[in-house]
């Protein structure tokens, strides 16, 4: 098993999304022993935002044309390999202003690629990411599971998720966070049992 885990915290070992993704990763490495996991922590190696270097490197014709621009292709490129190289996916992500942190839409942008990660035929949009199990991390100060309507972080990533072709997605909030240190607390054992629950549902299900 390759699991990918991308993290988009910069608070470190005390964020409530890098405690239960680590929760994570150490339920699947203790269940599929000799995986590799490779981590792509987008708060220590942030992504520069897309913009018309990108655009030109990626969408053009022509190709990437400067030295920046082929840069910039190689490192989308990379992120790209590292994607499809991956059978599951973790992603730890806190909420910010009630949606996904800046450096993880920049992964995103990185890794949305027409032709690559995505393709437009007669029938519509196409993912082309197929096979992975993805696994959501979210942290939030609120309460949001219930159909909160301010909630553009989950509702977001399973959206382009899925339109790159991840629709096995499993979420498991950490919410409430804001609430005091014993609700906090409380919030990452919630979401570390829903994690035991899961796989040993997965497990089951394999076995029969």
């Amino acid at each position: 098993m390759n699991i990918l885990h991308v993290t988009s915290s910069g608070r470190g070992s005390v964020s409530y999304s890098n405690r239960v993704a680590a929760n994570v990763l150490s339920e699947l490495t203790a269940r599929n022993p000799g995986a590799t996991v490779t981590v792509r922590d987008l708060a220590r190696d942030p992504l520069p935002h897309i913009g018309d270097d990108f655009v030109a490197a990626t969408r053009s014709a022509a190709g990437p044309q400067t030295d920046g621009q082929r840069a910039l292709l190689a490192r989308s490129d990379e992120l790209v390999d590292e994607l499809f190289a991956a059978d599951v996916m973790v992603i730890a992500a806190p909420m910010i202003n009630f949606t996904i942190p800046s450096n993880l839409k920049a992964w995103i942008d990185y890794v949305a690629r027409a032709g690559r990660t995505f393709r437009y035929s007669e029938k519509g949009p196409e993912g082309l990411v197929t096979g992975k199990q993805v696994i959501i991390v979210p942290a939030r100060g609120g309460i949001y599971a219930a159909g909160n309507a301010m909630d553009f972080q989950v509702p977001y990533l399973k959206s382009v998720l899925g339109f790159l072709g991840m629709t096995d997605v499993e979420v498991l909030e950490v919410e409430g966070t804001a609430y005091g240190p014993d609700a906090a607390e409380n919030a990452v054992t919630a979401a570390t049992a829903k994690l035991h629950a899961t796989c040993d549902q997965r497990t089951a299900a394999q076995a029969a």
